[in-house]
């Protein structure tokens, strides 16, 4: 039990870390985000708890294919802000089309027998 609140407790610090930064720069905010801390942390717990290389490689790949789509929230979301949308509207739509690319990147994925 001590464990899983010590893998709380640090996953849930990182996540609040990053927003107080960012409220005094935005460019260490981002940079902090950029860095793919949840990833880095996933495969870490998973070695600890599995002490499973393959499981680690086959994660880190899979985050690989799937970070691709994942560029279209930062793309969409700008965008529909600097059109003067409104800030929940603009994150809805960037989500909505942020999962479609996901689902394409699956297909296109299946399609060439890749696997995640």
């Amino acid at each position: 039990m001590i464990y899983y609140s010590v893998k709380i407790i640090i996953t849930t610090f990182l996540i609040v870390l990053i927003p107080e930064i960012s409220k005094r720069s935005t460019f260490l905010g981002a940079l902090l985000a950029s860095i793919p801390l949840m990833s880095v942390l996933a495969m870490l717990w998973l070695y600890v708890d599995t002490k499973d290389v393959s499981k680690i490689s086959m994660l880190s790949t899979s985050i690989f294919w799937l970070v691709l789509p994942s560029l279209a929230l930062f793309v969409t979301l700008p965008l529909l802000l600097k059109q003067g949308i409104n800030f929940y509207l603009s994150l809805s739509v960037s989500i909505i089309v942020t999962m479609l690319c996901y689902w394409l990147m699956v297909v296109i994925l299946n399609y060439y027998g890749i696997k995640l």
